[in-house]
């Protein structure tokens, strides 16, 4: 019994940041314009977590501290994209790329490297509080989704912006709050992984920020899939770490593991939206 409260409560905390992440990522694709950025803002947010709890000593103020400038950067990001028309997927690789060469240079500067920045003092005493922070998350966010005025105005600004502008809404601000929630959401679960293993990896996010996305899709856009489709790809990952340790398979060869299952699970979840989509409407 144990060892099977074990497994879940391993496989529970393994998909804490990639539920948080995907969630940010839902509240983007339901204003309209999904937040390619999620995997820089996690980097990003590994990053400068692992800075300010180091500054601060607590890993509470490190990690809202960061999620809160990741919102702003997301908001002003947002704004910059409505503003000047630069189209948003180039901006969110742009984004992506920048993450990755400032926070490797900042690293250089301040440390001198780099590699791995490890600190025995930054590692979480229990990854519990990660779970329940996921489950916080997932069920606010399906509250206000689809139970709140706010919720709806969203869900309508991405699904028709002129019919919503018709209506008195104004798709571009909720566009940017959308955008502002993904990318304080992708901090946050950006810090919990760098918390895991108290120290900050550079690449250690893993592509989990593409991931993130795919579990919207697989999630058929809604919170409660959305932390389903975390989990499944929570134990890919699991089951990818297991082989390695009976067979020996290089890890480099199982990597894209999680990766494969995501793109099998979208071809497969867009195949059901299809279907769906006929029956409701056959012509």
């Amino acid at each position: 019994m144990e060892t099977v409260i074990g497994f879940f409560e391993r496989l529970f905390i393994s998909a804490a940041p990639l539920a948080i992440a995907s969630t940010g990522a839902l509240f983007s694709e339901l204003a309209g314009v999904l937040g390619i950025f999620v995997e820089g803002f996690m980097n990003a947010g590994a990053f400068f977590a692992w800075i300010i709890t180091g500054r601060t000593g607590s890993i509470f103020w490190g990690t809202a501290i960061t999620a809160c400038a990741a919102g702003f950067s997301g908001w002003c990001l947002a704004r910059f994209v409505r503003k000047t028309g630069a189209n948003p997927f180039i901006v969110g690789l742009t984004v992506n790329i920048a993450a990755a060469g400032i926070t490797d240079t900042l690293s250089i500067m301040w440390f001198g490297t780099k590699g791995v920045l490890r600190s025995p003092d930054l590692l979480m005493p229990s990854h519990v509080p990660a779970v329940y922070v996921s489950w916080f998350v997932v069920i606010c966010a399906a509250l206000v989704i689809k139970h709140t005025h706010w919720g709806l105005k969203l869900r309508a600004s991405g699904l028709s912006p002129e019919a919503a502008r018709e209506r008195g809404i104004r798709p571009g601000l909720y566009w940017e709050a959308a955008w502002a929630v993904s990318a304080c959401l992708a901090a946050i679960a950006g810090a919990f992984l760098c918390f895991r293993v108290g120290s900050y990896t550079p690449g250690g996010i893993a592509g989990r920020g593409w991931i993130s996305i795919a579990a919207v899709y697989l999630g058929f856009r809604n919170a409660l899939g959305v932390y389903i489709a975390a989990v499944v790809f929570a134990l890919a990952e699991t089951a990818g770490r297991n082989i390695q340790n009976m067979t020996g398979i290089s890890a480099t060869a199982l990597l894209g593991l999680p990766n494969a299952l995501a793109l099998l699970l979208y071809v497969i979840s867009q195949g059901i939206r299809k279907k769906r989509r006929k029956k409701l409407n056959p012509y």
